[in-house]
C-alpha cells in the first residue's frame, strides 16, 4: 500500500485515538490520575488527532491546503513533544529541586487567567515528578515523549513530501 496524504492523515488520527485510549484505560481502569502536565500532552493530542481527522475527510487537491493541516496538525504534536520533554526533565531533578506540589489544576482554572495556568503548569509542580508508573524501566513520561517523537516526526514528514 502507498503512503498517500488520505492514508497518513488516517494513520495519525488512529494513533491519536490509540493514544487518548491508553490515557483514558491508565486513568479510569489503573487509577492512574492525570497531573497538570499529562492532561496539556493530551490537549496537543487530541488537537492533531482533529486536524488529522479533518484532512482525512477533506482530501484537499490542493498543495497548499494540504501543507496548511500538515503544519497544524505538526503545531498540536509539537506542543505534546515540548511539555512531555518538561515533564522528563522534572523526573530527572533531584528531589531538592522538585517544584513543590500546588492546588489541582481545576482550581487555577477557575482562579486565574488562561495565560497564567498555562505558565503555572508548564513550571510543572511536585506532583508532576512522581513516577507511578513504569514499563521496562521507563516512566509514562519518557513513553509519552517517544510516541510524540514517532507521530511528530511523521507530520514533518507529511509536511515536506510532494
Amino acid at each position: 500500500m502507498r503512503l498517500t496524504y488520505r492514508v497518513v492523515s488516517l494513520i495519525l488520527f488512529l494513533a491519536s485515538v490509540a493514544g487518548m485510549a491508553f490515557a483514558l484505560y491508565l486513568q479510569h481502569y489503573q487509577m492512574l490520575d492525570p497531573c497538570p502536565l499529562c492532561i496539556f500532552q493530551r490537549v496537543g493530542l487530541m488537537g492533531m488527532g482533529l486536524v488529522s481527522l479533518i484532512a482525512f475527510i477533506h482530501n484537499p487537491a490542493k498543495l497548499w491546503v494540504r501543507r496548511s493541516y500538515a503544519l497544524l496538525s505538526t503545531l498540536f504534536i509539537s506542543w505534546s513533544f515540548a511539555v512531555a520533554a518538561r515533564h522528563v526533565w522534572l523526573q530527572h531533578l533531584p528531589p531538592e529541586d522538585v517544584p513543590a506540589c500546588g492546588p489541582g489544576l481545576d482550581y487555577w482554572m477557575d482562579t486565574f487567567p488562561l495565560r497564567d495556568v498555562v505558565q503555572k503548569v508548564l513550571h510543572g509542580s511536585g506532583e508532576c515528578a512522581v513516577i507511578d508508573w513504569t514499563f521496562l524501566g521507563q516512566s509514562l513520561p519518557t513513553w509519552a515523549l517517544v510516541f510524540f517523537s514517532a507521530l511528530l516526526l511523521l507530520n514533518l514528514w507529511k509536511l515536506v513530501r510532494r
